[in-house]
């Protein structure tokens, strides 16, 4: 689509200060997907180099924001040896769209849409990622994705802040994890999505729950808990009216689904069976 108010591209490696009415353009799958009647000028950040990911000394993971979909699934089929690393072509695969959006949008994008079903978000939270985040005055801070996405299309972003990288620890990456997903069409939008992560230094359990929420909702345990304790812990994080409502799937679904799927991934990583398991 035309954006027929932008009058300037500026590079981003230029330093010009932040006025009203410009935006970050990374891939633009978003920005030119529908009308930006409030937008002015567009700070492209395509030249700027970044590498699109990097394994730290720490053994650490950090995910430039400009790399795409299409980078991140290959990094993690090819390149990550990591018990984690299946969980990277699981949330790239459930971002619907097809290899001209794959290969255009961008990691910084997903995130910064902040939108329930951004499967950027639901791989990232569910690692523990933390955002870097770079202001106008040259300041940064990093935050957590969970804590990033604050609600439906709401984020921690402050006017002209920039979302410079990802980064996902390496005892995160050392955690065997199983993934979940479901939606109300074969080719729908996620309407709940849930991951689990076993971390093998202490035996903690993460389930962290996307999609079916207007946030990400991160919860730990220090121990596996039961089936019922874990259902607990759900409804006592996630209030009534953090349930998505949209045309993908009502709050009461979506409830349902998550709590379904929760149990799955908890058996799943820890063998649970008998009554335990039903």
């Amino acid at each position: 689509m035309d954006l027929n108010t932008v009058t300037d591209v500026r590079d981003a490696r230029r330093r010009e200060p932040w006025r009203p009415g410009d935006a970050w353009l990374g891939g633009g799958t978003y920005l030119f997907s529908e009308p930006q009647p409030h937008l002015r000028r567009l700070v492209d950040l395509s030249r700027t180099g970044w590498p699109p990911l990097v394994r730290r000394p720490d053994g650490s993971l950090e995910i430039a924001a400009t790399c795409t979909i299409a980078q991140l699934s290959r990094f993690g089929r090819r390149d990550l040896d990591a018990p984690a690393a299946p969980l990277f072509e699981q949330c790239c695969r459930a971002f619907l769209a097809s290899f001209k959006i794959w290969n255009m949008a961008t990691v910084g994008g997903n995130l910064c849409n902040g939108l329930p079903a951004g499967p950027v978000i639901s791989l990232t939270a569910a690692l523990d990622g933390s955002c870097l985040l770079l202001a106008q005055d040259g300041s940064s801070r990093r935050v957590k994705v969970a804590d990033f996405i604050l609600g439906a299309g709401v984020k921690d972003l402050a006017e002209g802040e920039l979302l410079r990288s990802v980064t996902l620890p390496a005892r995160a990456l050392a955690c065997r994890t199983a993934f979940r997903q479901a939606s109300l069409y074969g080719l729908g939008r996620s309407g709940a999505l849930v991951v689990g992560a076993l971390d093998p230094m202490d035996g903690s359990l993460t389930v962290t729950v996307t999609a079916a929420t207007v946030r990400p909702f991160r919860l730990w345990f220090p121990l596996p808990p039961d089936r019922e304790r874990l259902r607990r812990a759900v409804d006592e994080a996630v209030r009534p009216e953090d349930w998505f409502d949209d045309i993908h799937g009502l709050p009461e679904w979506r409830r349902h689904m998550a709590l379904r799927l929760a149990d799955e991934v908890r058996r799943e990583l820890t063998g649970a069976h008998g009554e335990d398991a039903r």
